[in-house]
């Protein structure tokens, strides 16, 4: 099993290697020229129609759930441990200039996710129960004019995404609520295991329009109450802001630097701040990876560009908002590079709860407690509903998708108790496999992304006109 181990973190680590990483960035910059900047110019729109009263209607178009839910929904997936324990661990690992490598791969997978949520959207099906399925694998099914190859690259993603929904989005998250609770209140792992399983079937089971209800509460109040805790701690450490912000600039651009009284004796490259900013960002918005827009899929409209736009916000709110209350809590607080009691870096989780706890006391330690909980589960619930859609296009049966509800909720048990170490090494690498389906059919149904979203902002305009 060791072997097994090793081998399986040889092979994660090319997967998830500089190739990996420079063609999810690079997909996302050359999206972002080839719509002419149109995601990025229309960002602040998109965030007004987020918020609108017309965001949660159902009567334009068809679908499954409103606009505002798709998004909740699908922000319920990328929304996880990535925007508490990946930033402390990129912060580490490359420095504190990760945080701006994070920014910057947010910044163009904007373009990426707005590319494969409207894509989804267009080429989604209706199945025999009325309900809306999408995402990359009917994207590649529908769009590509070769049909056997596209059967191949969709039936691969669609495999790829299914073995990632038990690890990734699953085992591994409610492993993190266990640990979490049982280190903060003391609560046995077991226990924990039984109420997030039943919880969990109970939601599940009532399908995308159940998992859609409890996401649009769950994901706004866990982010507000995440995001205002992490500025009353931010504040609290007004005096270290400027030189924190410094140095995560610094550090970013500077090859090997020494990060003073921020870091303590943290010596990292430029190369290592580029590796973990960009890695732990896109784990975290996931943009790239083509999972939102199975979600996205569900949503009842009648533009997918519109849509596209709406869903797009979801990598800012997960990295330019979330995942940057983290880094600069961290930034501020000064205990970057530090070590515990015990003399061990501190790292992870433990760096984030110490951060908050070193203005909070004991609540902050409660605060980074709930927001995993809440974080994970959300998480958890997201990647159900993706996970069934890719089961449910490779073998079209409902049976099977009710039983892998039960075996997902299952599971959620047994990730709570387990240290599944290989388990989560071979869902890691399925995450990063489901990107290369995806980015092929980005780079080659750009040219039609572009037409239809340059068509639509000339409609648009010339029904403003009138």
């Amino acid at each position: 099993m060791e072997k097994l181990g090793e081998i399986l973190d040889a092979i994660d680590g090319v997967v998830w290697g500089p190739i990996m990483l420079v063609f999810l960035v690079g997909t996302g910059i050359f999206l972002t020229f080839k719509l002419n900047f149109l995601p990025w110019r229309n960002l602040p729109k998109a965030l007004k129609m987020v918020f609108s009263p017309e965001s949660r209607k159902t009567d334009k178009g068809k679908g499954d759930i409103s606009p505002f839910s798709a998004l909740m929904t699908a922000l319920a997936g990328t929304i996880g441990t990535g925007n508490i324990v990946g930033v402390a661990t990129a912060m580490i690992m490359g420095g504190p200039g990760a945080l701006v490598w994070m920014w910057i791969a947010a910044a163009f997978g904007i373009s990426t996710k707005y590319a494969e949520c409207a894509l989804a959207i267009k080429y989604r099906e209706t199945n025999s129960k009325g309900e809306m399925c999408g995402g990359p694998m009917y994207t590649i099914k529908n769009a590509f004019k070769h049909k056997k190859f596209a059967l191949v690259l969709a039936g691969a993603f669609a495999v790829f995404t299914v073995l990632a929904s038990f690890g990734i989005g699953n085992m591994s998250q409610a492993n993190s609520i266990s640990s979490s609770l049982t280190q903060t209140f003391s609560i046995p792992t077991w226990i924990t295991g039984v109420v997030l399983a039943v919880l969990t079937g109970i939601i599940i089971f009532g399908g995308i329009k159940s998992i859609s209800k409890v996401s649009s509460v769950l994901v706004p109040v866990m982010a507000v109450f995440y995001i205002i805790s992490g500025l009353v701690v931010i504040f609290a450490n007004y005096k270290n802001i400027p030189a924190g912000l410094g140095t995560i600039w610094s550090m970013a651009f500077g090859g090997k630097a020494v990060a003073g009284g921020i870091a303590g004796t943290l010596t990292v490259s430029v190369m290592h701040s580029i590796r973990y900013g960009v890695s732990r960002g896109v784990f975290s918005n996931e943009a790239g990876l083509g999972s939102a827009a199975i979600t996205a899929s569900s949503v009842t409209t009648d533009s997918h560009v519109n849509q596209g736009y709406i869903n797009m916000c979801g990598t800012f709110i997960d990295t330019i908002i979330v995942c940057s209350i983290t880094g600069l809590v961290i930034a501020s607080s000064g205990l970057l590079g530090s070590t515990d009691a015990n003399g061990v870096l501190l790292d992870g989780a433990d760096l984030t709860l110490a951060c908050f706890e070193s203005v909070l006391g004991k609540p902050g330690a409660i605060v980074v407690s709930i927001g995993i909980l809440l974080f994970a589960w959300s998480t958890i619930l997201g990647w159900e509903y993706q996970g069934e859609k890719a089961l449910e296009y490779l073998f079209k049966n409902r049976v099977i998708c009710y039983i892998y509800r039960v075996v997902f909720a299952v599971m959620v048990f047994f990730g709570s108790i387990s240290a599944l170490d290989v388990a989560w090494s071979f869902s890691d690498i399925a995450n990063g496999l489901m990107a290369v389906p995806n980015l092929i059919s980005l780079i080659v149904l750009s040219g039609v992304l572009r037409k239809d979203t340059i068509e639509h902002h000339k409609l648009t305009k010339k029904s403003k006109q009138k």
